[in-house]
């Protein structure tokens, strides 16, 4: 599949330059096509029980699972299906044990979601240091330089939400692994975009929602857990899924009178078991493994390749026109996002404001004084977006200068 092919998927492309995935993302007919499959079946119970019928769904949803392994060169059973980041990096925080004393260490630059779930362990008096970052860059020296013997966590966005920086991610995986740190990742910025390897990079979670760039916004992603790592972790919640099912089915278990709920259930190992363990979204992860079989059908490395491409056409453009990059323009540090400064807060609101009249969507993101005008380059994007985008930016930029004059 080539890339306009791939743009023909998105219908909404005909009435607007969509440059905002980094928000939420739009969806493709494959993805919506699969709900409505989804849904005829929900709406007709062809199969001959509901008993049947619920297995059924379970097993279309768990469909997600090896489609999202292959994203980051995972094993299927060391990724577990959740509702969004927040959901995964949550799930992460509980299933580490932490004492009070431990320290989680993440810097200035991340989405409030990041620092939220270990902010909430401050009841168990563990605590959370801040690396100020310099010029919106995320260093390894800069997380070195703050780490204690009682920093037992080091959380971050491989791709900063605000102005795309990427950070050297195998550099600070080798940190954490040298300081016997756990390393949890917000990835959610990156995938679909940018690849990333699980095999090359260690990571001991790396979560990720689907609504972004896998181009799924139905409240579903995924957590990948280390292999290595099951055995230290602590199971943050369970169900009837989460155990070693029985000889049979399910639908035979239950059908037994003498069981009882009171048993000694074998719990499963590996990532699922951090799931809801019960009924869950399935239109969601039946639609996230349609909008993963377009990644894989385009190619993550030729996605990555595109986007670099048209980034660098946009950083070219946004120069000539002579406003503030606020993106690093290295390749090995950006992303599908390049962030740019007209001025105040408020003149890149009034921008956008004007682009959005025109149907340009684009937004607005800040964190510690860090970002601007966000502009989220993906794979239906095409050099003419970011042409109409260039041009509105101009006459902007131009008609404010001749207002000031």
């Amino acid at each position: 599949m080539d890339f306009e092919t791939a743009r023909a998927q998105f219908p909404a492309l005909a009435q607007k330059t969509f440059l905002d995935a980094a928000c939420v993302s739009l969806a493709p007919l494959v993805a919506t096509d699969a709900i409505r499959t989804f849904l005829d079946v929900a709406l007709q119970c062809p199969a001959a029980s509901s008993t049947l019928h619920h297995i059924s769904m379970d097993e279309m949803r768990a469909a997600a699972r090896p489609a999202v392994a292959r994203l980051i060169n995972a094993d299927e059973d060391e990724i577990a299906l959740v509702e969004s980041t927040s959901h995964g990096l949550t799930i992460a925080a509980q299933c580490i044990p932490l004492s009070a004393g431990d320290r989680v260490l993440l810097c200035d630059l991340e989405f409030l979601e990041v620092a939220l779930p270990w902010m909430q362990l401050k009841q168990r008096g563990v605590e959370v240091d801040v690396v100020r970052t310099r010029g919106g860059r995320v260093t390894v020296e800069e997380f070195a330089t703050r780490l204690t013997p009682k920093t037992k966590v080091i959380a971050l966005s491989s791709v900063q939400w605000s102005n795309g920086f990427r950070c050297d991610l195998g550099a600070i995986s080798s940190l954490a692994a040298e300081n016997n740190t756990w390393l949890v990742v917000d990835g959610i910025q990156q995938l679909g975009a940018i690849p990333l390897d699980v095999k090359q990079t260690r990571i001991d979670f790396l979560a990720c929602g689907g609504h972004k760039w896998l181009n799924s916004p139905f409240g579903t992603g995924f957590l990948y857990i280390r292999r290595d790592a099951w055995p230290k972790l602590q199971r943050p919640m369970t169900g009837y899924m989460s155990v070693v099912p029985p000889t049979g089915d399910w639908g035979a278990h239950f059908q037994n009178p003498a069981i009882q709920p009171v048993m000694d259930y074998r719990f499963l190992s590996g990532a699922p078991p951090c799931e809801t363990g019960g009924t869950s979204n399935y239109a969601g992860a039946i639609a996230l493994a349609a909008s993963l079989k377009l990644v894989e059908e385009l190619g993550a490395n030729h996605i990555a390749q595109h986007i670099y491409r048209i980034t660098d056409h946009l950083i070219a453009g946004l120069r000539s026109v002579g406003v503030e990059l606020v993106t690093p323009v290295e390749r090995e540090h950006r992303s599908g996002i390049v962030t740019f400064s007209v001025g105040s807060a408020t003149e890149n609101t009034q921008l956008m404001q004007k682009l959005l009249e025109q149907k340009i969507l684009v937004s607005v993101r800040y964190t510690s004084n860090v970002g601007g005008v966000r502009v989220s380059c993906h794979y239906f994007n095409n050099v003419a977006d970011i042409d109409r985008l260039l041009v509105a930016v101009e006459s902007a930029v131009q008609r404010t200068a001749r207002a000031a004059k």
